[in-house]
């Protein structure tokens, strides 16, 4: 197609999204300042279509009308086209997605929305057959000539919409600082009801793993020990890790399943949710110690090491759903192909596996997916567990091999600093959990290539590829890198961690801060400035970037002592606290941090030369609502400053709302102070 066809101006984009559009016969321009005023000179509305690379229905779309020659030339005729990577602008997405949901209209990608030449939006859709396409185009560019006013009286009230805050939205005011039990426990029962009892998850299909809802279950049962949580966390967790949406033979998730039982995934593969993941079933594993969720971890991280890691360290975007334009064909199988890549052992694997003949797939092919443990698996075919364990992992190997022969998913090599900040808190937590060195090599190689290439000055980008980063960085990507530095420092206790996850927090205090209503902007006051400033406060598959900003103001608080991060906070979620109790969720990030302001979170000091060891046996040990600090020799971190190894011997100070208990040279001991200073309600295993 491309070889005997013009380009258009995307050719000269990084993006792969807008590379894929750039032999399109559609004259596309990318989203800028040339399009907006080429909008204005020749008077014509503007069509902004926005995707993202591993969007199966975007491909669809594209295939049917944008590569169909009659279709781009209507386009051409009465419209300014612009394309836009959703993942490289979620400034522009957000605002146009927005309209859709003040239509009525379920949002998706593709995003179709019609501008009037000052870029506000009047209509919008998602995917469109080719006749709804062209029908569509020729109605708007009638209206468009002959009922003008029309349009921009509806682009006007749709200006209205955009630019009423989320706060005024829903009514919430400033309010006072305050947590209850009642109302805690409230969230729980609210998230509860939709809870699937059968298949684990929330509510029906199509079913997203949404991790903050199920680290706010893990924070829940710890504080409550109310059985009913750890029952839908391991339900849910094991259903997604023995479902289709998990790769069974090659690690890592999906992005959502489209049943309730989590066994048809939609196949492409997003780095953001395996992030996120990996940091969840580290958790869950240090609360439950179940080695189905540590296999889950150490799967996915050998899957982004091994097919989204960067040379230099950073990582890629996503994997393509389709391959050889078919969704999931990469990884399924016939049961005729299992028969000759298994060999004799196949009939015990398609047990273990589900694969059948008829296959629970297209055309015959099975999506492998497990029902039971390995434990119960070998009881019942009356074999060693020992020897299952050896047969699962010869099986998987030889099926990584054969898959390694086919078209590989289409890889979208854009690295993105807020979901590499995903992906290195995720490395951080496993680390934090399991103690492997090779976790912590990857985070610290992330976080340096991080700081060196997405960093320039004081600010980040949003972006980089072939050595280049162009995209001003947006709110999410200052708050998720702050985080996930924050949990390298624990990690290392490496303080150079910590003061970049400050001064970052320095920089959105002065360029994305509202004062008016006590929130952040998504985009700094230096971008480009659109026709409306949103503030993100719904947590989503992705936390929102205002409720990760609280969260590390409260930690930040504490290790800096500098309390009008702590009363910012404070603000910030007193401000959204009746929805958050509400609806939990959508702001289940948001309930994390109402966990972590119910009691003093715990201030962990370990000072003294066995300071390495003393953090990586009470790190062992699952408390969410602590943060730790230690040095060899001294420090001028505020949390350990006159802090001191008494006798020489390395000693831990355990403190609440800067008060702290005796002195003791144990983990043991420390973890009894924890336990009696009324932290939590669970017992701690003997050490």
């Amino acid at each position: 197609m491309a070889a005997d066809r013009k380009s258009n101006r995307l050719i000269h984009e990084s993006s792969p999204y807008l590379l894929q559009h750039a032999y399109n016969p559609v004259d596309w321009h990318p989203w800028g300042e040339e399009a907006l005023q080429k909008a204005k000179q020749e008077d014509k509305p503007i069509l902004v279509s926005i995707g993202y690379a591993a969007c199966h229905w975007c491909h669809v779309m594209e295939h049917q009308s944008f590569e169909h020659e009659k279709i781009a030339q209507i386009m051409n005729e009465h419209f300014v086209c612009i394309k836009v990577d959703r993942e490289e602008r979620p400034d522009v997405d957000a605002i146009y997605m927005e309209t859709l949901h003040a239509m009525g209209v379920n949002g998706g990608w593709p995003l179709n929305v019609f501008l009037t030449p000052e870029s506000k939006p009047f209509y919008g859709g998602t995917y469109f057959t080719p006749q709804q396409w062209v029908n569509l185009l020729l109605s708007i560019a009638d209206t468009y000539k002959n009922k003008r006013e029309e349009l921009h009286d509806t682009a006007e009230q749709f200006m209205q919409h955009l630019n009423q805050s989320e706060l005024e939205k829903f009514g919430l005011q400033k309010a006072d600082a305050q947590t209850s039990e009642e109302e805690f426990q409230l969230m729980f029962t609210n998230l509860s009801q939709r809870f699937d009892k059968k298949h684990g998850g929330l509510g029906e299909a199509p079913k997203f793993p949404m991790p903050t809802n199920y680290l706010f279950l893990l924070r829940y049962f710890y504080h409550t020990q109310d059985e009913a949580a750890l029952k839908h966390l391991n339900l849910t967790l094991h259903e997604m890790a023995y479902g289709g949406i998990y790769d069974q033979v090659g690690g890592g998730f999906a992005r959502y399943s489209v049943d309730a039982e989590w066994l048809v995934p939609h196949f492409e593969k997003m780095l953001f949710d395996n992030g996120q993941l990996v940091s969840l079933y580290s958790e869950a594993y240090q609360l439950t110690k179940d080695p189905l969720y540590k296999d889950v971890v150490y799967e996915t991280i050998t899957f982004i090491e091994r097919e989204l890691m960067s040379e230099e360290g950073g990582f890629y975007s996503s994997l393509d759903a389709d391959s050889e334009g078919v969704e999931g064909k990469f990884y399924v199988f016939t049961k005729d192909e299992l028969q000759d890549i298994i060999g004799e052992e196949e009939p015990v694997f398609s047990k273990y596996y589900h694969a059948t003949a008829t296959g629970n797939f297209e055309h015959g092919q099975n999506i492998l997916h497990r029902r039971i443990s390995d434990a119960h698996f070998a009881k019942e075919n009356e074999l060693e567990l020992e020897v299952l364990e050896e047969m699962v992992k010869s099986w998987k190997e030889k099926l990584l091999e054969a898959r390694a022969k086919r078209v590989r998913p289409g890889l979208d090599d854009k690295i993105l600093c807020s979901w590499n900040a995903l992906m290195l808190k995720g490395l951080a937590d496993a680390y934090y959990t399991f103690g492997n060195k090779h976790f912590l090599e990857l985070a610290i190689q992330n976080a340096n290539f991080l700081l060196q290439h997405l960093k320039q000055g004081d600010r980040l980008y949003h972006n980089y590829k072939e050595g280049k980063a162009t995209i001003t960085g947006f709110l999410e990507d200052y708050a998720l890198l702050i985080r996930a530095l924050i949990r390298v420092y624990e990690i290392t206790f490496d303080e150079k961690w910590l003061q970049e996850a400050k001064q970052l927090t320095e920089y959105t205090l002065s360029h994305f801060f509202d004062e008016a209503e006590g929130m952040f902007f998504f985009t700094d006051d230096n971008a480009e400035k659109l026709i409306a400033r949103r503030k993100e406060i719904f947590d989503n598959v992705i936390p929102s970037s205002n409720s990760v900003m609280a969260t590390n103001l409260h930690f930040l608080s504490l290790y800096f002592d500098e309390e009008r991060y702590r009363q910012l906070s404070d603000a910030m979620l007193a401000r959204v606290r009746p929805l958050v109790v509400k609806e939990p969720s959508h702001l289940s990030n948001w309930a994390m941090l109402y966990y972590h302001k119910l009691k003093p979170t715990a201030e962990v000091a370990i000072v003294g030369p066995e300071t390495p060891e003393m953090r990586s046996e009470i790190s062992s040990f699952y408390i969410p609502n602590m943060l730790l600090a230690g040095t060899e020799q001294t420090s001028e971190l505020p949390l350990l400053q006159d802090r001191e190894a008494i006798q020489g011997k390395t000693t831990l100070y355990v403190c609440y709302n800067r008060t702290c208990q005796l002195p003791v040279h144990s983990p043991a001991e420390a973890l009894k102070q924890l336990q009696g200073a009324g932290q939590q309600n669970t017992k701690f295993p003997t050490l």
